[in-house]
């Protein structure tokens, strides 16, 4: 079905250029990913009764993780082993199956992201590349993850070689799972399960910071625009129409202010909940997989690539959330500094004169108030929370060593 998989188009109609995690998101996670507008009816039911199996096989495995911890609940050292994968499985299954019961307010938003707010490499070059460099640590962050799924699929490797039948992940059955019929099947749905999860974990964070980074840009264009025009009309000082057309100027640029704004409050509807359980769990899980990094590293080499995965996934999200939140915030100071005052003490027209510092007083106040992503209004996404839920994860962990 990767060919009825929903994919973005640039204003002129052109394919999007999307980056290799999102590109891998849209291919390998077909529970959250959206289809092409207008499919046939009968790949729309296909995908429901893929989503109702899917989740399915998600319960399955809640439930023999959810056992593993209860059989293993007066062993710390066991317990801890199977909370990591089972805190991730019960955050995905809810981060993944939101998404796929909002796919097609998912799809509205990218339609609009890459028609009106993706900046194009071939127009706007050297802003582009400041966003890539931005992007920079999600990317390693995507490489992160994906080897740690390759630590988990090296497990079938490593039955044969030492002639064990072990599952992808730390489970317990109610029958005997070691069985081929059984074993051989279900470590295929942990295989699919991983997948999903890692492809979710990289592929989210990778469409979150794109939207949050080309949106920063977009606000950082609008000061540049209005520097500008201002420079323009003082070089060609027609003093007595000077006012007037910076003021059809700052309108413009004042309309595509509200256009951003109202961009950024989609993000919020889209990402706020899943941005509020990916941070709740944060802090269990950064405590779980430390603990089992510190006490065996070398037997506990899948625990520290996670680890190090889920610590850059925090700080990189933290950060392009505070670049977002900084670059709102000085829009106000942006609208007082764009030489608006140059362009009154030139102007002959005291009536244009009087318009246009109305309007600015109007722009300051209207952007005295900076936009910042958060989950469900409890919290904005910044380094602030980030480093806060990372306190609190080491505040755990060593609660937990002084128990060992």
């Amino acid at each position: 079905m990767s060919g009825t998989r929903y994919r973005p188009r640039l204003a002129d109609g052109e394919l999007a250029p999307l980056p290799w995690p999102v590109a891998l998101y849209r291919k390998l996670n077909h529970i959250s990913w959206p289809l092409e507008v207008g499919v046939a009816g009968w790949t729309k039911h296909l995908e429901s009764f893929v989503l109702i199996v899917g989740f399915l096989i998600f319960c399955e495995h809640n439930e023999v993780d959810f056992h593993y911890l209860i059989v293993n609940r007066n062993d710390i050292d066991n317990f801890l082993t199977g909370m990591p994968t089972y805190l991730i499985l019960v955050e995905m299954q809810i981060r993944c199956f939101q998404l796929a019961w909002h796919k097609n307010r998912f799809r509205s938003l990218l339609q609009r992201f890459y028609k009106d707010i993706y900046v194009q490499k071939d127009s706007e070059p050297q802003l582009f590349a400041h966003i890539q460099s931005q992007m920079l640590a999600t990317r390693l962050n995507s490489i992160v993850y994906l080897l740690a799924l390759f630590n988990f699929l090296l497990v079938p490797f490593q039955n044969i070689i030492y002639h064990r039948r072990e599952m992808l992940y730390k489970q317990v059955y109610p029958f005997d799972n070691t069985q081929l019929r059984y074993l051989i099947p279900l470590i295929g749905l942990n295989f699919w399960v991983g997948v999903i999860v890692t492809s979710m974990l990289f592929g989210e964070l990778n469409v979150l910071g794109e939207m949050m980074m080309h949106l920063n840009a977009r606000y950082v264009q609008l000061g540049q625009d209005l520097r500008r025009s201002a420079q323009r009309l003082l070089g060609e000082a027609n003093h007595l129409e000077m006012a007037a057309s910076y003021r059809r100027e700052l309108t413009r640029i004042l309309r595509r202010n509200g256009a951003l704004h109202e961009f950024g409050e989609q993000i919020e509807q889209e990402f706020s909940f899943r941005i509020f359980v990916m941070f709740a769990f944060s802090a269990g899980l950064l405590c779980a997989l430390c603990f089992k990094a510190y006490t065996n590293p070398l037997g506990n080499v899948v625990y520290i690539v996670w680890f190090l995965a889920k610590f850059m996934e925090l700080l990189s999200l933290g950060t392009l959330g505070s670049i977002l939140y900084k670059t709102t915030d000085d829009l106000a100071l942006m609208y007082y500094t764009a030489n608006w005052e140059q362009v009154v003490h030139q102007s002959n027209n005291r009536q244009e004169n009087l318009r246009l510092m109305k309007l600015v007083t109007l722009a300051i106040q209207l952007n005295s108030r900076p936009f910042f992503i958060t989950g469900l209004k409890y919290f904005r996404v910044s380094l602030t929370a980030v480093l806060k839920i990372i306190q609190g994860a080491f505040s755990y962990f060593t609660f937990l060593n002084s128990m060992r």
